[in-house]
């Protein structure tokens, strides 16, 4: 049931325009504390932005996996170019590959401003252009995390995750290697030190 849920979420999501309760800036960064023993979720960093109705959206930016876009895409030569990566963005639509674009301005159709310089580009058409024109300047996602109402809310009262400011080079940094760690060892300290 779950996962039909989620599901029906991932399409409402696709297929909707972006009005949002919610802006950017209510956007946080959170680092799974070392608590969390979770074989998807130990050790990650996810960006998550309010949906509204208590609802949030996510990508965790630090899980890259063994595949390309050139291996996702063998016949789309600007796939072929682009060497990094894709990243585990969520178990949510892991057939859909988001753009997470570096800019002042929205890379166009579908894209969702995630904080103050950073986009999630959803729209096929603007994931292509992305990869043909600035694939350096973008992080490459297979699925997103998905919260249902009051899920999010639920899992930081249980304490399993630390949240920090979002901000977008560590979203784009070119490897994430160590990233858990010195995010974790920051976030501990700040607590420490309240």
């Amino acid at each position: 049931m779950k996962i039909r849920i989620a599901l029906v979420a991932l399409a409402a999501f696709l297929a909707a325009p972006l009005a949002f309760a919610s802006d950017a800036t209510d956007t946080v960064l959170l680092v799974a504390k070392r608590n969390l023993h979770d074989r998807l979720y130990g050790a990650t960093v996810i960006v998550a932005r309010p949906l509204g109705e208590d609802r949030h959206l996510g990508f965790i930016v630090n899980k890259p996996t063994n595949m390309t876009l050139g291996k996702l895409f063998p016949k789309h030569p600007p796939s072929q170019k682009v060497i990094d990566p894709v990243y585990l963005g969520g178990p949510t639509g892991p057939e859909v590959i988001f753009a997470l674009v570096k800019g002042s301005q929205s890379p166009g159709g579908r894209s969702l401003q995630l904080a103050p310089g950073l986009y999630v580009a959803y729209d096929s058409s603007v994931v292509d252009r992305i990869i043909e024109t600035q694939p350096q300047q973008a992080r490459f996602l297979a699925g997103m995390v998905l919260w249902a109402p009051g899920e999010l809310e639920e899992e930081l009262r249980r304490g399993l995750w630390h949240t920090l400011e979002p901000q977008p080079d560590i979203f784009l940094r070119k490897s994430t290697e160590g990233l858990w760690e010195d995010l974790v060892t920051r976030s501990e300290r700040k607590a420490n030190s309240i």
